[in-house]
């Protein structure tokens, strides 16, 4: 029988082709959930969520370890990820609302008035990866939740390099997953919902307990459908030309909507359980715990079908899937991160996951798909991050990343070659206090509460202490040294006065 590593074809095989046609590139396909923790997927240890379809990506490629995304919440994320800068150097470090417009937290208003969508845009003309894989010749796409940018400016995503966009420009509007409209490239695209706003609690009389008065919070057309029958319909029509799509799925971020039959699944399989009443925000749920798993299950259920039209069309070899999240889980909204132990090893909780930069809010999940490249059944330890997509992307593409980028290319990992490594990760994050990371061989140095003066630095040895419980900081004064000289070089003063530090700036 014939071993996995020499059924793979060598990189290099095609990249040094002279003359090489366009269409012999790969497929890129990048999967980003939302709110995903590093363990709610089987292939990370998860055991009361099924995933048989994303586990089987691992199962035939390579599972990430020590992967971290760009920032703990999602519009610096999804810059971090889309122009290859940490948060020390992005345009984007937090989620601005650009509240000076208007009363923007309104969803009738916004309704009403596009003006008021989006968040704060980014600079006319950056570079993104789909700009750069468009100058070689793939076709781009996206589909899901942009939140770069807003309706009326140069910040969307037909202007920032995709070919073709459907889905949710705002964030604020991925609130409910049964939106009056979506978004196909520069125009609304109406949806036969009515309105109801995020947010809106049960009626003051209504029985919590009967499943049939929350029924107002599921309405005609479920946004994650449409968008997934628009995702198979670009990939059909790009069939014949490399093409990389931007898969930006908004689940499984609260609010807590999934489909009925993925909800009656899980309660089966649950049991009876305690409701939800809005608390902490979004719409409540009878059945919070089955309506969270059941939207990832749903999830795992689209990728298995994209997958086999993949191979259907006989493009599957030639695509490369990696799927991630955006950061970690979500602590409020009806989710129940300990319960279904979301962050794996690194605790999940309020104040240690979605939001902060603590291991749980943003180390992610990454599984990387390749047949023709990349082993099955891999697993790698290597310290990656989202920054590092763009090269990796471009190296893939053959086109010339950014002298700027923050990135190192993971190709040579995922095709069993000698793989440069980082000197060191960082991040800044000015919402939740302020807080930084530093990631140094294995150790992790902590910084919040930055805007209320905090100079003092938590220090974990991540290979001892994934829970970041053991502050070592007193016995290393050294490595503090080495993290502070770290800051000073990666650090830069950020344009936005809501994202700018007096401890660091001045």
């Amino acid at each position: 029988m014939i071993g996995i590593s020499a059924m793979l074809i060598p990189f290099e095989s095609c990249v040094n082709q002279k003359n090489e046609s366009v269409s012999m590139k790969a497929n890129i396909i990048f999967i980003l959930a939302d709110d995903l923790g590093y363990g709610d997927l089987g292939a990370y240890g998860q055991t009361k969520i099924e995933t048989p379809n994303i586990d089987k990506l691992a199962a035939t490629g390579m599972l990430f370890t020590q992967h971290y995304c760009g920032s703990p919440v999602s519009a610096p994320s999804r810059c971090v990820l889309l122009t290859g800068k940490h948060t020390g150097h992005s345009q984007v470090r937090g989620n601005d609302e650009w509240g000076d417009r208007g009363d923007v937290w309104n969803y009738r208003a916004m309704i009403a008035d596009s003006t008021l969508e989006g968040q704060r845009p980014l600079e006319t003309g950056t570079v993104t990866t789909a700009s750069l894989l468009k100058k070689v010749g793939y076709k781009t796409g996206m589909i899901g939740k942009w939140g770069l940018g807003a309706p009326h400016t140069e910040s969307i995503p037909t202007k920032m390099g995709f070919d073709y966009f459907f889905g949710i420009n705002c964030q604020r509007m991925a609130h409910t997953f049964y939106p009056v409209f979506l978004y196909e490239n520069e125009n609304r695209f109406q949806l036969g919902n009515d309105t109801v706003a995020p947010h809106t609690l049960l009626d003051k009389d209504a029985d919590p307990l009967d499943p049939l008065n929350y029924s107002a919070y599921n309405l005609k057309e479920y946004a994650p459908d449409i968008m997934f029958t628009k995702l198979t319909d670009f990939v059909n029509k790009s069939k014949d030309n490399p093409f990389f799509l931007y898969w930006a799925t908004p689940i499984p971020h609260a609010a807590l909507q999934a489909p009925q039959k993925w909800i009656d699944y899980y309660v089966d399989k649950f049991g009876d359980e305690k409701l939800y009443l809005g608390e902490s925000g979004y719409f409540p749920h009878r059945y919070p715990h089955a309506a969270y798993a059941g939207m990832i299950s749903y999830l795992d259920d689209q990728v298995g079908i994209l997958v086999e039209q993949l191979k259907d069309l006989g493009i599957y070899e030639n695509t490369l899937i990696i799927f991630s999240s955006d950061n970690g889980p979500a602590y409020n909204g009806g989710t129940d991160s300990p319960w279904f132990d979301s962050g794996g090893p690194f605790r999940s909780e309020q104040g240690y996951g979605k939001g902060n930069v603590n291991e749980g809010g943003i180390r992610v999940p990454m599984i990387a798909s390749w047949p023709s490249r990349i082993a099955s059944g891999s697993v790698s330890d290597h310290i990656s991050a989202f920054w590092d997509v763009l090269p990796t992307l471009c190296e893939i593409a053959r086109v010339k990343p950014p002298d700027d980028s923050d990135g190192i290319s993971f190709l040579p990992e995922l095709t069993g070659k000698k793989q440069k490594q980082h000197k060191h990760l960082y991040w800044e994050f000015p919402e939740s206090g302020g807080q930084q990371a530093v990631i140094t061989g294995s150790f992790k140095a902590l910084r919040k509460d930055l805007h209320n003066g905090n100079t003092v630095f938590e220090l974990y040895d991540l290979e001892s202490d994934k829970e970041e419980t053991n502050n070592i900081a007193s016995s290393h004064p050294e490595i503090i040294k080495r993290v502070e000289d770290i800051i000073r070089k990666e650090h830069q003063k950020s344009a936005n006065p809501k994202w700018q530090f007096k401890l660091l700036d001045n």
